[in-house]
């Protein structure tokens, strides 16, 4: 049997190899597209009111230009240099994110609900020397400030670009009715200030060939942050060859399905995930499509104006988020008329959840997989041939396999271990080798996940090896809330594993011996609250008078994963 059994289940016209990248580097590519495509929208951002706002390919090319400007002639920062940006979807994170690579820098993707603690490690882990964060979170920075190497904060409002009036209203009504709009107490740089510095120092001569001067495809483009297989936040270091060939596999897989400069698509997720950075920003963006951004898409109704005011033709989301979508009346009532393919992502999809999706919104939902360390697309289903349950074949270019214990191969319908070797397959982790020799040998990289195969090349995942809990697309890595919660007076011993969430897929659940045999689960909660982005804060405590443990004392987070009486209790 061949060891690529999927390539003749591509669709018709798919190449089972991608061409050698026709870019220099992600700024050749942004300044290619922008070109190209130079007359068309690129990007709108839809507020849940329907008021929104759009930048073209030229003005992003501008715009992205000056911010570039900015970080190499005003603020002096060298090619390499780390820049954090803390956004949610909106119009400034494409000018900044393609203004960082167009500067020769390394973006360093955070999330907007990072607590303080959070913040500290991921700067001081990266070495981020600027950081642009969105106005309404700029009230956690005095604690973060004292402790990180940041030397300069760019604040930017969720109103960048938009019309006066428009932004006037919905930062009076965050402010005011929501009070979302802190004061901002540490030293700071509105976003417009940097691009009018930025164009001053265009005006003066800019040489942006020589920002990128020596930046090849094997560069540090990116610097993504992942537990990997240990729990510990590493950086993966994905490199301009990395995103540039994850994009051009996707392109090739689904160029059928995919017109260039005429597909509009929504992005819900928030784009300072790989996924969305990937398959949204980055594949639409060289193929000319029109980028609908939702800031939030909590609750879901913030997802219907842009449904029902713009053409899209692709939408991808997470388990939860076609969960939440199917239930709303409205989805059903005004089906997308438009909706080409709805692409899953980030966790599994529930087999009930797509049927709902599809009687829902009249289109199905295609499954798919891929890891951070992947930059992040490894398998796909291809439309037309999809099947339930798989995370589909390979992309082309991509090599995967299962193997055992020992590193040999399995045949098809044993369950091995999930092993990927491609052009998307990550440098490595960020000033961590060790950890990078444990994940990546002869080019493979060890996926952690256990999947099994089938006679014509598509692949299942059936369990996971690592202890990472998902919790709506987000991953929890156990140690850290238990490091938390173990700082509580009050406890004696505390293990966590995720337990099945109808709404988020897992949930984080906490096993508590106690020291003090007055904690109550409320207290635990609170204590986590306080440093733990929410997503990380157990939904459920449990509390025990001993935990499972090895003979020389370690905790046995499997046993309580099994423990039917510890499952009975997920919500």
């Amino acid at each position: 049997m061949s060891q690529h059994p999927w390539i003749p289940h591509y669709a018709a016209g798919t190449r089972a190899e991608i061409d050698p990248i026709a870019y220099r580097h992600l700024p050749d590519m942004v300044r290619q597209s922008s070109a190209r495509f130079a007359s068309q929208t690129a990007f709108t951002q839809c507020m849940p009111n329907g008021m929104d706002a759009s930048l073209g390919y030229a003005q992003v090319e501008r715009l992205s230009d000056e911010f570039a400007a900015y970080l190499r002639h005003t603020l002096r920062l060298n090619q390499g240099d780390r820049v954090a940006v803390q956004l949610p979807n909106c119009l400034a994170y494409p000018v900044v994110a393609f203004g960082i690579l167009k500067a020769g820098c390394v973006l360093v993707n955070t999330n907007p609900l990072y607590t303080p603690r959070e913040m500290i490690h991921q700067f001081n882990d990266s070495g981020a020397r600027v950081l642009v964060i969105i106005d309404m979170f700029a009230d956690r920075l005095p604690p973060v400030m004292a402790e990180t190497g940041i030397e300069t904060v760019v604040t930017v409002g969720i109103t960048e670009f938009f019309p006066l009036l428009s932004s006037t209203i919905i930062r009076a009504v965050l402010r005011y009715v929501k009070k979302q709009l802190p004061p901002v107490t540490v030293p700071h740089t509105g976003f417009q200030e940097t691009l009018a510095a930025g164009r001053e120092s265009i005006a003066q001569g800019v040489d942006f060939a020589a920002y990128v001067e020596g930046i090849g495809l094997d560069s540090v483009a990116v610097l993504q942050y992942t537990g990997g297989t240990t729990g510990v936040s590493k950086g993966a270091m994905l490199s301009h060859r990395n995103l540039l060939a994850n994009t051009a596999q996707m392109l090739e897989m689904n160029q059928r399905t995919l017109d260039t400069g005429t597909e509009c698509v929504l992005t819900a997720l928030p784009l300072y995930h790989i996924f969305a950075f990937t398959c949204n920003l980055l594949v639409f963006y060289q193929g000319g499509g029109w980028n609908v951004l939702i800031p939030s898409p909590r609750p879901p109704s913030n997802l219907r104006k842009a449904w029902e005011k713009y053409p899209v033709t692709w939408f991808s989301g997470v388990n939860t988020l076609f969960g939440a979508l199917a239930a709303e009346p409205w989805l059903a009532q005004n089906r997308p008329k438009h909706l080409k393919m709805a692409v899953a992502g980030g966790m599994a999809l529930q087999g009930a959840v797509a049927r709902r999706w599809t009687e829902t919104s009249g289109t199905p939902v295609v499954e798919g997989y891929g890891l951070t360390e992947a930059a992040p697309v490894v398998s796909f289903n291809p439309l037309g041939r999809v099947k339930d349950g798989s995370i589909g074949i390979p992309l082309p270019s991509t090599e995967v396999r299962c193997v055992d214990d020992a590193g040999n191969r399995v045949g098809p319908g044993s369950p091995g271990e999930l092993e990927v070797r491609g052009p998307q397959v990550m440098l490595g982790y960020w000033q961590r080798p060790d950890e990078t020799a444990r994940v990546i040998e002869d080019g493979w990289l060890h996926t952690g996940d256990v999947a099994v195969m089938d006679e014509e090349g598509y692949f299942r995942i059936v369990d996971r090896m690592k202890d990472m809990i998902l919790v709506s697309g987000f991953n929890v890595y156990p140690n850290e809330v238990e490091d938390r919660i173990a700082d509580h007076p009050g406890v004696r011993e505390v293990a966590v594993i995720g337990v099945p969430d109808e709404r988020s897929g897992e949930v984080v659940k906490a096993f508590v011996v106690r020291r003090d045999p007055g904690l109550t689960e409320e207290a635990v909660v609170s204590h986590c609250r306080e440093t733990l982005a929410a997503y990380k804060v157990p939904k459920q405590v449990e509390f025990r008078d001993e935990l499972p443990k090895t003979p020389i004392g370690k905790i046995l987070r499997k046993a309580l994963r099994v423990d039917p009486v510890a499952q009975g209790q997920a919500g």
